[in-house]
This record gives structure tokens, sequence and C-alpha cells, in this order.
């Protein structure tokens, strides 16, 4: 291919109007291009003027030197300023390996310097490329210029020039992503866009009245700030960053994470519309790493991500700030300009159509289960929205899944009191090689946005748990059920009995046919054919010791040994939401039972509710009214009439109980219960009048939860956990029961002490009817 080939398209604007060519030139070998790109066509420009002028604008950490352009802005308004740049894509071979390390070494193969340029232009002048950006009037430029900033554009053209010149930028930028790709949309001049925005400004003095200082010193210290928490994104480091992503991705899982590209295509409509959040679930450090992989492989805007400052150590946080990382300090609830500073550069990349996107747990979930959400980085997004009068905010939930997770193993240990290691580049080092293990399939699952027409205001924080609470229950929804997690699930619920093959599918299939006849998400790439070669899909679960296979016997039989519980339950959390009502139904089926059957219903729902606010601090629910429905609709898939039971048919509860297939209380609730009655145990030790400290019970929860667990009295090391027992003293301390008070206190813990007893009961009856009575009573799916 010649050179003439990229002078064939025209530079010149339509019209007779003079021109200004703002000529995004890096050094003389690209201005000469641009200037004998002019001049090929200056007979079409039919005798117009055109002045050229040379700026550097591919950097933004070296600002804009507006002295030369002033001179060039002072024509009248129908003068025409046209962007032009030199665009350089990388070699056909780095498009499809992705960064390599002579690039790495050369530097960015999209912006080459003079020499390699010369070299390029002359042997692969394929990838040499000229693009103009969409003209405009020096008139229409004044007119946004004065609409933006209130103020005229003669009254101070130096920051008129910068002006016109990051408008440049930008549409250069537009121009070059159609040649590029829109995985390279990234912000350009946002700090000096800040310290020209009108209301940071104003901010800006309102402060220094406060505090008895000037705007210019805040100025001063706040560009420091700025420069510490403004990410640089770069062509360059997003290609790296994308390959380093795969390439850990890759050490572990298949290549192809499983997603809906539909779904990506629906999002990316409302990202481009409308200022958006992507909030995913948090299971491992991979996360961070999945969601910008799936994004950038579908050719998606980069999102902004927030980073812990825990990953911000050398080498690591070098690259994540570079591909779009905000890295902002632990804490700076007093510091006035700090926070202003980062609000409003959150309102100016919410304005600008950058989605923000973070873990809305702010932890990683040591249970398979969601975590409550964390609000402060919601709360600062939807503050910065706030002060910039956003309308139609999109708040995305992303659900982020896998069939096994090399950091469980870290869970399960450091729940049993141990502590958690400090990151550095060292351990990241060990952390990555660890990955190289099978360990099957990713899945990134998005969900229905929460919309919210504007933000709330700042100090509402009622709604700003409710959006939090929104975007949970969303997340849960579209967590989608794999086969590790119904496996575990099926495997846990017959411990510490093991299951021959035959059984396996047979709870396997129950709980399949249950999930799908209730529509939940399931998995894409379900293998539906998993009864023909179960061995070969629990292979990589029996090679991590998650599941024992036996095969001396006459029959091959599957189980999970008793110090494996921890790991198996963690998989087994991770769709437990879905089986939550049903097993609160079960529970309440068997206390209404043992009762008059006059009062069976009353009983019946009177326990719903109980067991409900018993586990408030575990799961996400419906509001009441709905929660209520919910029961209702899921009992009237056995018997449409099952609240007359009790009055027309005698046993009609046990009936009705008996026919729910597959029961599943046992192995959904029976962790929570027990841990729940360690805690509970040691209240009801206490003397009424002392009180408890969470710390200290937890601790002590840690040591009697082993010692019941040595003498059986608890089922398995899955039940002695930091989290399980700190959400047990939040459950204490919601009923007042932490508090030392009159002698009835001491009453109200062993009352508590007797319930929770009375609860692994009917966990027990629960657990032997699925085991012994299960064939006798089965009733068709509905």
């Amino acid at each position: 291919m010649s050179l003439d080939n990229a002078f064939q398209a025209n530079p010149w604007p339509a019209g007779k109007a003079p021109v200004v060519f703002l000529l995004d030139a890096r050094n003389s070998f690209e201005q000469d291009l641009l200037e004998r790109w002019i001049a090929s066509h200056a007979e079409a420009a039919q005798g117009r003027t055109g002045q050229c002028l040379s700026l550097n604008l591919g950097d933004d950490r070296r600002g804009i030197d507006p002295a030369s352009l002033e001179t060039h802005l002072t024509g009248s308004d129908n003068t025409i300023i046209a962007p032009l740049r030199v665009a350089w894509t990388p070699p056909a071979a780095a498009i499809n390996s992705g960064p390599r390390l002579q690039d790495l070494i050369l530097g960015d193969p999209r912006r080459p310097r003079q020499g390699q340029a010369r070299r390029i232009a002359a042997r692969e002048p394929e990838r040499l490329h000229l693009v103009s950006g969409e003209s405009d009037f020096l008139g229409n430029l004044r007119g946004r210029y004065l609409a933006k900033y209130a103020e005229d554009s003669a009254a101070d053209t130096q920051a008129f020039s910068i002006f016109v010149a990051r408008q440049a930028a930008v549409v250069l930028d537009i121009a070059e992503r159609r040649l590029q790709g829109g995985r390279y949309k990234v912000p350009r001049y946002v700090a000096e866009s800040l310290r020209a925005n009108r209301s940071y400004n104003e901010a800006l003095k309102q402060l220094a009245a406060e505090q008895g200082s000037s705007r210019g010193a805040l100025l001063k210290e706040a560009s420091a700030y700025m420069k510490e928490m403004i990410s640089i994104p770069s062509t360059f480091w997003l290609d790296v960053w994308a390959s380093f992503c795969g390439f850990c991705l890759r050490l572990g899982y298949e290549r192809k994470i499983v997603c809906d590209p539909a779904a990506i295509e629906e999002m990316r409509q409302i990202v481009r519309d409308h200022p958006s959040m992507l909030l995913w679930t948090h299971k491992t450090y991979l996360d961070g790493m999945v969601v910008p992989k799936v994004l950038y492989d579908n050719d998606f805007p980069m999102p902004h991500m927030f980073g812990g400052a825990n990953i911000n150590f050398a080498g690591i946080g070098f690259m994540v700030r570079r591909a779009g990382g905000i890295f902002i300090k632990r804490s700076f609830s007093d510091n006035t300009l700090y926070k202003l500073t980062l609000r409003h550069y959150i309102g100016y990349l919410m304005e600008k159509r950058f989605p923000m996107n973070w873990s809305f747990e702010g932890t990683r979930s040591r249970l398979g289960k969601l975590m409550p959400p964390r609000y402060g980085l919601l709360k600062y997004v939807l503050e910065a929205c706030h002060a910039t009068d956003a309308r139609n905010i999109h708040i995305i939930p992303i659900s982020i899944s896998y069939d096994l997770i090399r950091d469980v193993e870290e869970y399960a240990t450091e729940q049993t009191g141990r502590g958690k290691g400090a990151e550095s580049l060292r351990w990241f080092i060990g952390y990555v090689r660890s990955l190289a293990r099978p360990m099957g399939k990713i899945y990134m699952d998005i969900g229905r946005p929460v919309v919210l027409a504007s933000a709330p205001e700042p100090d509402d924080s009622l709604a700003l748990s409710k959006i939090a609470f929104e975007v949970a229950v969303e997340a849960n929804r579209v967590t989608p059920i794999t086969f590790p997690s119904l496996v575990t699930m099926s495997l846990l619920g017959a411990a510490p009995k093991a299951l021959t093959e035959a059984e396996v599918i047979e709870e396997l299939r129950a709980l399949l046919a249950w999930a799908e006849a209730r529509q939940l998400r399931i998995s894409a790439d379900f293998d539906r054919s998993y009864a023909e070669h179960i061995d070969g899909l629990l292979g990589i679960m029996i090679n991590e010791g998650i599941v024992t296979r036996y095969d001396q016997g006459p029959e091959i039989v599957y189980g999970i040994a008793l110090e494996q519980h921890p790991v198996a339950s963690y998989y087994r959390n991770t769709v437990i939401h879905f089986f939550v009502n049903k097993a609160i139904i079960e529970l309440a089926l068997v206390k209404a039972t043992e009762g008059s059957e006059a009062q069976a219903l009353e009983v019946f729902w009177a326990e719903v509710d109980e067991l409900r606010d018993l586990f408030k601090f575990e799961f996400f629910y419906a509001p009441s009214a709905e929660f209520h429905r919910e029961i209702r609709e899921e009992l009237a898939r056995y018997d449409p009439d099952w609240e007359s039971l009790p009055g027309t048919t005698p046993g009609g509860f046990t009936q009705l109980l008996l026919a729910i297939t597959p029961l599943v209380a046992h192995v959904t609730l029976l962790t929570y219960v027990e841990a729940y009655s360690v805690v509970s145990d040691l209240a009801a030790r206490l003397p009424a009048e002392q009180d408890m400290e969470e710390q200290a019970c937890v601790s002590e929860a840690l040591k009697l939860g082993r010692q019941l667990y040595l003498q059986r009295r608890i089922s398995s090391e899955s039940s002695i956990g930091k989290l399980l027992f700190r959400n047990g003293f939040q459950m204490l301390q919601h009923r007042g029961l932490t508090s030392g008070s009159d002698a009835e206190q001491g009453e109200r813990r062993q009352q508590l002490a007797r319930q929770l007893r009375e609860l692994r009961r009917r966990l027990e009856v629960i657990r032997a009817i699925g085991l012994t009575g299960r064939d006798r009573f089965k009733e068709p799916l509905s």
C-alpha cells in the first residue's frame, strides 16, 4: 500500500470561510505530514486562506501552552477551526496478540517516536492514518465558552485558548476511535477542566471564605490532590491491562467468560446515554479483572474503577492507574478540600458518560453469599451526581461467579480466627502463581439497572440504603445456578452420608427442576447432560479435594469430607438466596404440624415472620407484603388451597410438608442456626446484668464452637466463623440481649438459646424426611 492513500481524503472543511488548522503533531515529521496533506488539496480550497498551528495534544500531563494559539483565535466568528492528527495503528500481529515486550521497551506502537514513525511510514504505510476532527466556527466556540463559564471569550483569551484546544483534542479522539475502537474512549485534560469548572471554583471560593484562605491557595493544594487521584489512562496501558487480566484469568479458568452478548449491548446503550455505575459482586481478587476484560473484548468504553489502597503497590498500582484506576485516600472525612475535589472529579466523569465501576460489597465475600453493601463510594458518587444535577442515573448490578475459587481455602482458615496477610508485590506474584490449576469457568451476569430520576439529597441515608438494597437484590437475582453450586448443595444435604452416582443425579434433577419451574437464573453453560458424564464434571472438585469419590465397593459413591465442609459451603452459599424462602416455609410447617390444627395457620405465619427477622442480617428479603406473597405463591404450587388444609384435611399441613420436594431447609439454614446457637449459648451463660462486647463475643464463640464441633454437638466446621458469629451478635443486639439488664434479661437470653436448639431439632426432622421419606411422598413438580 502506498503512502499516497493516506492523503486521499480532503482535510479542508466545506464552505468558503477562512480556516485555522490545529495540527496535533508530536514531532516535526507528523507536522510535515499534516501540512503536506493540507497542501495536496489546496486546489479544492478554491483560494481560501488556511493558517496552520502545531500543538501537541497527546499528553494530558504536560498541559496546554495557549500562547501560540491566542493570536489565531482573534478572527471573525465565521472562521473555521479544523483539528487534524496523525494516527498510527499497531501491526496486525500486535493487534491479535496484545502488547509485546518490545512495546514496553520501545513505547506505544500507536504513539511512535519520530525515527520509528519515519520507518513505519516507509515500510508499513497502511499503519499511518490522517484524521480530521469535526470542525466548527469560531463564533460557535465562543458561544459554548460563554454558556459554560458565563464569561466572554475576550475577557480571558488564555482560558478561551485552552478551552478551544481541549475541544480539538476531544473531537480528534472521537475521530481516532472510529479507527482504533470504542474501548479507547478516555477522558482528556481532566485537571484543566476541573480547574476551569465554574461550580468547582464557586465551591472553592466559599471554602476559602470559611477557612480564611484564598481561592488560589486552595487551588494549589487541590492540584496536588488531583495529581494523586486522577487516573491517567492511555490506549497502550489499556491494552497492557487487558492482556494482563486475560493472562491471570486463563491460568486457571477457561478462556471464554460466560456472558450474554445481548446484555452487553444493552448495557452499552445505557452507558452511552446516561450517567452510569457498574456495581459488581466481590468474591476474589480476580473480580476486578473480569469486568474490564469482558468490556475490553466487547469494544466497550473503559469504565473507571475505584481501587482499594491495599492494591496500590509497586507494579500493579502503576498499571491500574493507567488503565482507569482511581486510588483514593483511606480516610479523608476531615479534609473538606479533598472531598470537594473528589466529588467534582466524579461528577465530571459521570457528566462525560464515563461509567464508574467498583464492588458494592466493599470486600470479598468470605462465605459465598452476598455481603451487606458498603455505602461509602456509592454515597460519594451520588453526591457528585447531586452536585452536577445528573438525571436518569443508571446503577447496573453485575454478578461475577466462578466454578471454583482459589481464595476459598484462605477464607475457610481466616474465618477460624487466623489473620489475613498484607498485600504486596511479592504477595501478588505468589497469588498469581497459585492460580495455575484448573478451576472451571467464569460467569458474568448483568442485572436490570436501578434507575434514579435524580440523586437523593446527600444526607438522605434512608434513600441511600434503599438504593443499595435494590442493587443487592437484583445482583442476587441474576447470580446463576452453576453445576458446582448444585452439587455441593446436594452433597451437603446428605452429609455425613455419601451418595451413589444415581442418588447424586436424582438430587441434581430435583434441584434443577425446582429452579427451572420458578424460572431462576441458571447458567447458560449448565450441562443438562450431566447424568451421562457425572464423573468428568466432578473431576475438578475431586482433584481439589472438595468432593471425595470412592470406587472400591460395588457402587461408586460421592461425598464431602468433614474437613471440606467450610469450602463446600462457600459454593453452596453462592446460590443459597434462591432457597431461603423455601427453607423458611419448611421450618414453619414443621412447627405448625406439632400443635393444634385449629391454630396451625396462625402458628405458620407467626413462625415465617419470626424466622425472617431472625436471619435478617444474613439474607436480603422482599418487603413484608411482597415476601408474604412469595410464600403464598410457593405453597400454591403444591396445593392451591393450602391455607384451608388445617381446617379441612386431617394432618393437612403434614401432608403438605411431605409433598414438598426437594427439602432444603437443613442444607440452607443449618450452618446459620448452629452458629447463632453458639453465640446465644454464650449469652445464656452470662449473668443477667453483664454486657456483651462484639469482639470478645466473637473470640469466645470461636473457642466454644470448636469445642462443640469436637463434641459433635454442631455438625461441621462450616458453622464456625467470625462473620457468622458477628452476624449472630448483631441479631442478639437487635433483640436487646447484649446489654446487661434486670433479672429477666437472663431468662430472655435462655429463651433464645432454647428457640435455636428447637430450630436445630426441626432441621433434623426435615433432614430425616429428606433422606428416608422422599421416595414414598414424591409429587410432580408444578
